[in-house]
């Protein structure tokens, strides 16, 4: 229940266009330092953080010598601020109080006081060679599209829901996006909106956070396609394929992979597995088939409908019901949660 309170907040977001949470640095830290050579004279653009508020700046601007970078450039919009481009090309001294000292910066007025889709932010991201942040909720396709027309590397926090996209999905099966290092993680965001559930109240209550400010959201990834050595390590895998314990789907001929450590090393045919196989997802390991929501199955019997029901399980399906489906070594009729089709490329 309170998973689902924690959501809320990012949906209400989106609802209501506001896109204020701010990362917390221990998170960014955490991601970061296995992007150093990849960061190395690189000019860094961080569009869509208020450099005053946004640790993504703060962790550039201490560690603008320790990851040799060229330039680090930040925008913000806000409707009733005037926007603009704050950049440095070297470390910023910190005060007494370990805030930062933004004498040496440059800051520049943005004329057309606009989002990353202004054409000032534009002829920014042309300059740029990694774009990092974590962009607005609300308006993440357009976002993301933006990149790949400017042909931009990136690295960026998303909500995991964005993977179930069609255009985003496609972008992942075709080896576009993957997820590095850190995937489905419950993280805790900084906001300028007063938020008032209860369940993020007891969270932050007990973590001393000022509970009104900070929310607790699940489901956060990290995704890239900066390329790193991970991404080309094989998963190991050690078992070995029997048809008790990977059990045929009923609507569609291919077998059921309950946790991607399971994934038997024998089997060559199409295998359903859990989307959390997408950290572990080695390209030159595995093909990605498809998505379960997109891909069309035989549809569910009246036989599976009748059983799905009689184990007292609850649920909106019906005969022809496209969901996948398929009986546990238990004989017990189950509809797994969303799963991705692979196939082994190595057999």
């Amino acid at each position: 229940m309170e998973k689902k309170s924690w959501n809320k907040n990012l949906k209400t977001a989106k609802k209501s266009k506001n896109d204020e949470f701010y990362t917390q640095l221990p998170d960014i830290e955490k991601e970061l330092w296995h992007y150093k050579e990849q960061l190395k004279w690189k000019i860094i653009f961080c569009n869509c953080d208020d450099p005053e508020e946004s640790n993504f700046f703060r962790y550039f601007s201490l560690n603008f010598e320790y990851l040799w970078l060229k330039k680090l450039i930040s925008t913000h919009f806000e409707e009733k601020k005037k926007s603009y481009k704050l950049e440095i090309t070297r470390w910023l001294d910190l005060n007494n109080d370990w805030k930062i000292d933004f004498k040496d910066t440059v800051k520049t007025a943005l004329k057309q006081n606009w989002d990353f889709r202004s054409p000032e932010c534009i002829e920014i991201l042309k300059e740029c060679d990694i774009v990092i942040s974590n962009p607005p909720f609300s308006l993440f396709r357009e976002y993301i599209e933006q990149l790949f027309e400017y042909n931009k590397n990136f690295l960026l926090i998303w909500n995991m829901n964005a993977i179930t996209y069609k255009e985003i999905f496609k972008l992942i099966k075709d080896n576009k996006i993957w997820s590095w290092y850190w995937f489905n993680l419950s993280m805790v965001f900084k906001s300028l909106y007063e938020n008032n559930l209860e369940a993020n109240k007891k969270f932050c209550e007990q973590k001393w956070y000022f509970w009104k400010n900070f929310i607790k959201t699940p489901a956060i990834n990290w995704f890239t396609n900066l390329d790193t050595q991970k991404r080309h390590e094989d998963m190991i895998l050690y078992k070995i394929y029997n048809s008790t314990e990977y059990p045929k789907y009923d609507n569609y001929d291919a077998i059921n992979v309950d946790k991607v450590k399971d994934i038997p090393l024998d089997y060559k045919w199409y295998m359903w597995v859990p989307i959390t196989f997408l950290n572990k997802h080695n390209p030159e390991q595995f093909e990605i088939i498809g998505l379960s929501r997109y891909i069309k199955t035989q549809w569910m019997s009246k036989e599976f409908v009748d059983k799905y029901y009689q184990s007292w399980q609850t649920g909106s399906i019906s005969e022809w019901h496209p969901d996948l489906c398929y009986y546990d070594k238990n004989n017990k009729p189950i509809v797994p949660y969303m799963r991705i089709l692979i196939k082994n490329k190595k057999l």
